[in-house]
Order: C-alpha cells, then sequence, then structure tokens
C-alpha cells in the first residue's frame, strides 16, 4: 500500500492501529516483568492491548466525557487487582503505566503521532529500570543529588524572579545577567564534574573546558579554578581545560567577525590563528602532562560544583561592570580602541562585533577594526587573570596565566609582527 493510500484511510482505523500498537509496545515490556506464580503482576500483554484500545474506542464513541469514564473503571480496576495481589513489591509502575495507556489510546484518536512517541518514551522509561536504579543507588551521591536540587532552584525559581534592567552605580549591574553567569558557572562545573566521572578526572577537564568555553570562557576558567582550588592534585588539568577554552573563545569570535564582516575578518585571520595555535599548544601540553602523571587523580563521588566559587565569578564580575562604567563615565568615548578596551574587559564579542560593524559601514577600514579588537582580547585577558586569580588561588593562576599571556602576545605578534620586521629590514638595508 502507497503512502497516498494509507493517508486516505479513515481516520478511526488509524486510530485504531495506532492504539493497538501502543498497547502491544507497552504491554510487550510489562510481560517480560510480568514474573510466574501467585505473586505475579495482574497485568501483562494482553491487558495493555485491551486497555489502549478502549481508550481509542470510548473517544470515538463518546468523546472526552466517556474517555474519563473508561479511565476512572480502570483506575477502579487496577486498584483491586493492586490490593488483591500483595506482592512483595510496592512499586507502582505497572497500574500506572496501565492508566497512561489508555489515556494514549484516547489520545491517539486526535494526535497519533504524538501519542505513539510519547508510548516510545514511557516504554523506554520502563525498560530502562536497572539502568536508572542502579545510577541513583550506586552512581549518583547524595551531595549530587543536593546539587542538582540546588542548580534547579537558582535556574527555575530565583532567575525568573530577577529584574532583567540596569540598577546600581551607573546603572551597570543587571541582576538577571549576573545570575545567568551564576548558573552558567554552575552547569560548567557540573559538565566538568561528569566528563570527569566518564572520561577520567585529567581527560574529562580538558574536553569539558574546550565545550565549555563556547559559552563564556571566564566563566569556564572560574568553574576550573574552583576544581583547581578543591583538589590540588588537578590543578595541571584544570588549567588545561581553562586554556582550551580560550581556543573555544577565539573560533567564536572568527564567527562573529565572519558574520559582521568578511574583511575584518580576513585584516584579523592571521592573528586569530596565531592566538589560537598558543592556546591550542598550550593547553595540549598540560593534557598531556597531566595525562601521564603517575598516582591516583580520579575524585570520589563529590559536589557538581563550587557554589561559592560561582557566587565569587558574580562578585568579581559585577565589579568589573563598575569599573567598566566609570571609566567611561570619567573619560568618555575619547576613541574606539579605548571604549573597546573598557568594554573588553567584561566580553570580548560585543566590541569585536562593533569594530566590525563599523567596517562593514565604511566608517572605518578593515585595518583600523584590528586595534580594537586586539585591546578588547587584551584586556579581557585581564579580566581572566583575576578570575583564574580569585577562583583558583594561586597556585591554578600562576599555571594559567603564562598562557593567556603568551595567547595575547601572540594576538599582536600576529597583527604587527610582520609589519615590524619589514620596517626594520628596510632600516637594516637602507640606514
Amino acid at each position: 500500500m502507497s503512502m497516498p493510500d494509507v493517508m486516505s484511510l479513515n481516520p478511526g482505523i488509524i486510530a485504531i492501529v495506532v492504539a493497538l500498537g501502543i498497547g502491544l509496545l507497552i504491554g510487550l515490556e510489562r510481560e517480560r516483568r510480568k514474573g510466574e506464580g501467585p505473586g505475579r503482576s495482574p497485568a501483562g500483554l494482553r491487558t495493555f492491548a485491551v486497555a489502549s484500545l478502549a481508550g481509542a474506542v470510548s473517544m470515538l464513541i463518546g468523546g472526552k466525557v466517556l474517555l474519563a469514564i473508561v479511565t476512572a473503571g480502570i483506575m477502579v480496576l487496577t486498584a483491586i487487582a493492586y490490593w488483591r495481589s500483595r506482592s512483595d513489591d510496592p512499586g507502582l509502575t505497572s497500574e500506572a503505566a496501565l492508566i497512561l495507556t489508555v489515556l494514549l489510546g484516547g489520545l491517539a484518536t486526535e494526535q497519533p503521532a504524538l501519542a505513539a512517541g510519547v508510548a516510545v518514551v514511557l516504554a523506554v522509561l520502563l525498560a530502562a529500570r536497572p539502568v536508572l536504579h542502579d545510577f541513583v543507588r550506586s552512581v549518583l551521591s547524595e551531595s549530587e543529588l543536593k546539587d542538582g536540587l540546588i542548580f534547579a532552584a537558582a535556574t527555575l525559581v530565583v532567575l525568573p524572579l530577577l529584574p532583567d534592567q540596569p540598577i546600581g552605580p551607573y546603572g551597570a549591574l543587571n541582576l538577571r545577567g549576573i545570575w545567568t553567569l551564576v548558573v552558567l558557572m554552575m552547569a560548567i562545573g557540573a559538565a566538568g564534574h561528569v566528563s570527569m566521572r566518564l572520561l577520567g578526572a585529567r581527560g574529562g577537564l580538558a574536553v569539558s573546558g574546550f565545550a565549555s568555553g563556547f559559552v563564556s570562557s571566564t566563566a569556564t576558567i572560574g568553574a576550573m579554578g574552583a576544581r583547581a582550588r578543591k583538589a590540588p592534585e588537578l590543578g595541571g588539568a584544570a588549567a588545561a581545560g581553562a586554556t582550551l577554552s580560550t581556543v573555544a573563545t577565539i573560533a567564536q569570535l572568527a564567527a562573529v567577525l565572519a558574520v559582521t564582516s568578511l574583511p575584518a575578518l580576513q585584516a584579523l585571520l592571521v592573528p586569530l590563528l596565531c592566538a589560537g595555535a598558543a592556546a591550542a599548544i598550550y593547553g595540549a601540553i598540560f593534557t598531556i602532562v597531566g595525562l601521564r602523571q603517575s598516582g591516583s587523580a580520579d575524585l570520589p563521588p563529590g559536589h557538581a560544583f563550587s557554589l561559592p566559587g560561582a557566587l565569587l565569578l558574580a562578585l568579581t564580575i559585577s565589579a568589573v561592570l563598575v569599573l567598566s562604567a566609570a571609566l567611561r563615565e570619567a573619560f568618555g568615548e575619547a576613541g574606539l580602541v579605548a571604549s573597546a578596551a573598557v568594554a573588553g574587559l567584561v566580553d570580548t564579542h560585543a566590541p569585536a562585533a562593533a569594530a566590525a560593524a563599523l567596517a562593514a559601514s565604511g566608517k572605518i577600514s578593515a585595518a583600523d577594526a584590528v586595534a580594537p579588537v586586539l585591546a578588547a582580547l587584551s584586556t579581557n585577558t585581564i579580566s581572566k587573570i583575576v578570575v583564574a586569580w580569585t577562583s583558583g588561588g594561586s597556585s591554578f593562576a600562576l599555571r594559567l596565566v603564562p598562557g593567556l599571556v603568551l595567547v595575547i602576545a601572540a594576538a599582536w605578534a600576529g597583527a604587527f609582527g610582520p609589519s615590524l620586521a619589514h620596517g626594520l629590514a628596510d632600516v637594516l638595508v637602507h640606514p
């Protein structure tokens, strides 16, 4: 039967077929766990198939009212069967799945694709019982569960309540934006924790650091610093992840320039390549050294992130925002480079996009956009150094700072090194 023939079938027939498939799918999984003997579960393959068909037929005959009556009847029968079985397993999974199957049968009459999709998800959840139970009981620690609840509260409760408008000195602070950084740092810390559990302590930090850099390199450095402070033996791996996050920042910066102004990207291509290569090499060295170090670096299950470290990062960023606004108030827009440098204390991409937009509009040349972008990158490096020192302490900062300095030096060398070398050659040839 071709696709047009299938689509031309009576909707009632399609609903019955989908409902039968839903019941059989869920019933097959439940039949395997039904058990044997007097203590077996009362619901199996046939029960789930009949329940799903009952939901579909009730919707086709009497609509939602009849579906509600049928569902209530199934609930009563399920409660009686549960009481009569008196199984040693007090769980209600099969009973709840049976009631949901009736509703999915009714849903199949109106949205068969959605009903089938939910049925597949339900079957997967039922089949994954051993894996999920083992994860909760053996893998997930109590402190990690508490961290999950803290993260949920910070994201779903606190964040929506904060005002999304400028407040404070010079109107420089946005509480929702700052708290978003706190949530982001906790998420990055949790990603690093998960990576460590999956890939090992040292390799996981490097991978998560690079991936998290696409979101926020500064927040990543703060999270890596908190990890290094908590476990000093992971300082090298944390420094590798922090450095590799800069590679992601530079790649993202190149993407911003490409979207805004291709000539500006071409003018900055060599500096960005030099900076990215320096960050990649420095991070790779720390990664290799960390992987080759002897001794165990695996941590016992513990906290997924550091809430005090996230709050300290928020305070640091707030201070930088106020300082940036104060400089603007005192000196005004003295020049594109100065304003880009001030904005770079907080973010690299915004001043870079502004300079590239000026180049795209013809107000400045593509070559004139090089210095503002590098100035923003330089001052942003200063912010990263401050965050590294406050979050990870001197040991972590002394590992990371040389790499950050090397990256920015490579960027400036890539921008002006060739012209300086050419000028020096002219002086030597034509004194």
